[in-house]
Order: C-alpha cells, then sequence, then structure tokens
C-alpha cells in the first residue's frame, strides 16, 4: 500500500533554495526511491543515516555506551559538514529525552546558520504508532509505505517537550494531521 499525502511545509522548507545552490541534506530514515529522484533536480549532498534500523537507543543498566556515546558513533559527519535541510520524518517519536538530546549535540556543530528541518510527530501523545516510511514525491506531496517490522518503543512526546529538547531549532510552523499526528516545520535558532 503505497499513501500519498500533501504538504503544507515542504514548500516552505525549499522555498529559500536558489535553483543553482548548493544545497546539504540530511535524510534519517530509509530513503525511497521517489526521494532520491526528488533531489536528482537539485544541486546537493543527500547524506542518509537510517537510524531507524539502530533502535532502540535508549540506555537500559549493563550497557555498555551511553544513549550520547552510541549516537556519536552512529551519527558523525566530516568536520567541515553543514546541514542545510535536515529529514527527521518520524524518528522523535521513537526516541527518548535522552536520545533527542544527544542526536541534537551531534548535529548542533553541523547545522548550517539557515537550516531548517521537517518532522512528524503527534498532537496527542496516545496517538496509535503508524510504521511508515516516508519519500518525498513533490514539493508538496509525500509518499508513505508501511515498514516491513514494527519499530521499536513507541513513544511519541509534547510539543512542549520536543521544542525543549530541540536544542537551537524553533518550530516555525505546524500543521495538523489525520490520526492527531502533527507536520512541523523547524528552523535554527541563531
Amino acid at each position: 500500500m503505497n499513501e500519498r499525502q500533501s504538504s503544507q511545509l515542504l514548500p516552505d522548507l525549499f522555498e529559500s533554495v536558489a535553483e543553482d545552490q548548493c544545497i546539504t541534506v540530511l535524510h534519517l530514515g530509509p530513503v525511497l526511491p521517489e526521494t532520491m529522484e526528488y533531489f536528482s533536480s537539485f544541486r546537493c549532498k543527500l547524506h542518509v543515516n537510517d537510524l531507524f534500523a539502530e533502535l532502540p537507543l535508549s540506555f537500559k543498566p549493563g550497557d555498555e555506551l551511553t544513549v550520547q556515546e552510541r549516537m556519536s558513533s552512529l551519527v558523525s559527519f566530516p568536520e567541515d559538514t553543514r546541514f542545510d535541510v535536515c529529514l527527521f520524518w518520524d524518528l522523535l517519536n521513537y526516541l527518548d529525552q535522552d536520545g533527542v538530546v544527544a542526536l541534537m549535540q551531534c548535529l548542533r556543530p553541523h547545522l548550517a546558520t539557515t537550516a531548517m528541518a521537517h518532522a512528524f510527530t503527534v498532537h496527542n501523545i496516545r496517538s496509535p504508532q503508524r510504521d511508515c516510511r516516508f519519500g518525498i514525491v513533490s514539493d508538496s506531496e509525500i509518499v508513505l509505505r508501511p515498514r516491513h517490522h514494527k519499530v521499536p518503543e513507541y513513544a511519541p512526546h509534547s510539543q512542549g517537550k520536543l521544542k525543549e529538547w530541540l536544542d537551537g531549532f524553533d518550530v516555525k510552523r505546524s500543521v495538523l494531521l489525520a490520526q492527531s499526528r502533527l507536520e512541523i516545520l523547524l528552523e535554527l535558532r541563531v
């Protein structure tokens, strides 16, 4: 089953990108062919990091590494990398507070001063889990495909908590979607 969904926020994410500008994009999750095709029309460097394959990232007694140490080993980039766009998709729904904070600590040195990010979160933390992979079809359309397995540790957070944990990002806009989900657009606070 492929589901297509319009996006009111993707146009804002890419509106400031000049036609001849080279951008650096971080895609956190499995990449779909539609996304590759979409970005082929840009001058860009696309970094794909499927953190979903590494879940769960929460710390448990007896673990050798802290969440921050694990995240640092999974999310590392060349020192001069600066991301203009970050696609979190629904990853934030599967990270606990330590995971979100650790991710932001790893990303912060690699964010361009005009960085923007896109994510799907929830309006109601009791919203059911939706195991989807996401792709970009166009500036205003996203494709959703079911995952082949249930992603562990679904534990969505309120928008207030995420604002606190997403150090450096402010919520620029959010749109309420069906099933009490939120599409959010984040911009770097400088």
